[in-house]
């Protein structure tokens, strides 16, 4: 299948986006044919990509290279690990025209991508994803950071990327369950914006989840087609991007609840935060029963994560509620969620007492 190719035009930064099969191969040429120059480059790479592809990506790229290889999880996203990655950046002195390379999910994504932003406040920055959940979300927009013990995310930076390459062959080597993740940002992506593209998805999910070309592909692309509608209009999410985050104050203060443990991964978390919010957008009769029953009738025969009984239980309200209560979406004392009016349309800026959602959560948790 040949390569589909996405230009991203925020206020400081275009860059494109390639969705194709092998692309790794080859890629010195898309570098070059994107004017992407540089001597030398750090590989920050998370240890779960297979070592044949990272060998064929370093007999591609033809340059000096050095690598930073780490075991990507949430409890590593730290200040520590971009620490480390700045140091072998001085020590190699790295100028501004030089690269970062990460390969690996939105975890080596976010932690290499915030090193490239800091060291001599800017060099070049290269992301290749390699999950489904990297390749539809965190790739693209230039949102990097790490997580605190106070929250997830809570320092960070906007550092766009010079390019985006995404190869469809890594997903090959993923387990179902990372699959899923990814497949819930993509059904979140729809909801929020496209209509259609639930419909689609409707028919298709199986085929998607299976990795079937070409609907794989038109998966990926049709995802980030919606993401960059959002990031163009809104880079620093003063207003419409905040639509991105629908779940995500659920699915943060869950990760947080049970420290980042691999019994709820990130994409996970964000299904189950997606599912919540929906529950919660018809308990305030933001949304039609119609509306509601279709989406969830998705989740159902998709398999996707729904019920937040299989994760926590009443004695967990207080550490949900503080973790949402930090959430950075927040402007006063309330809790800022992003819901949903109907398949297609999310409404931002929809505030609430940490009471009323505590006793929101305490009736699903009965329930």
């Amino acid at each position: 299948m040949k390569p589909i190719k996405l230009k991203i035009r925020t206020k400081t930064e275009s860059y494109p986006v390639i969705i194709g099969s092998s692309l790794v191969n080859n890629l010195n040429f898309y570098l070059n044919k994107n004017s992407i120059i540089f001597n030398q480059c750090l590989l920050i790479i998370d240890n779960n990509v297979p070592n044949k592809i990272i060998s064929k990506i370093t007999k591609s790229l033809k340059k000096k290279i050095f690598k930073f290889k780490f075991n990507a999880s949430e409890k590593n996203k730290n200040l520590s690990y971009v620490n480390k990655i700045l140091q072998v950046l001085l020590n190699k002195n790295f100028s501004r025209q030089d690269c970062v390379i990460t390969i690996g999910g939105g975890i080596t994504g976010d932690v290499g991508g915030f090193a490239a932003s800091l060291h001599k406040r800017g060099l070049n920055f290269v992301n290749i994803p390699t999950t489904l959940l990297s390749q539809v979300d965190s790739s693209i927009g230039g949102k990097t950071g790490v997580n605190t013990k106070e929250g997830k995310n809570l320092i960070g930076s906007f550092y766009q990327p010079k390019i985006v390459i995404i190869d469809t062959e890594f997903l090959k080597s993923l387990p179902k369950r990372e699959i899923t993740c990814g497949y819930g940002e993509i059904f979140k992506h729809s909801l929020i914006l496209n209509k259609k593209f639930f419909k689609y998805l409707n028919a298709n999910f199986s085929k998607i989840l299976n990795l079937k070309s070409p609907y794989i592909e038109k998966a990926i692309y049709e995802s980030c087609k919606i993401k960059k509608a959002i990031i163009e209009k809104d880079e620093k999410e003063k207003n419409l991007r905040k639509i991105l985050n629908f779940g995500h104050t659920f699915a943060h203060a869950f990760e947080a609840t049970l420290g980042y443990s691999k019994k709820l991964n990130h994409g996970e978390a964000v299904v189950l935060g997606v599912v919540t919010a929906l529950r919660f957008s018809l308990n305030t009769k933001i949304i039609s029963l119609k509306d509601f029953k279709s989406i969830l009738r998705h989740v159902f025969n998709a398999k996707l994560p729904s019920d937040i009984k299989n994760y926590f239980s009443k004695k967990d309200l207080n550490k949900i509620l503080k973790f949402m209560l930090k959430d950075k979406k927040n402007v006063s004392k309330k809790i800022n969620l992003i819901l949903l009016k109907k398949i297609g349309l999310a409404e931002i800026n929809n505030e609430y007492s940490d009471l009323k959602i505590r006793d929101f959560l305490k009736k699903e948790l009965i329930n």
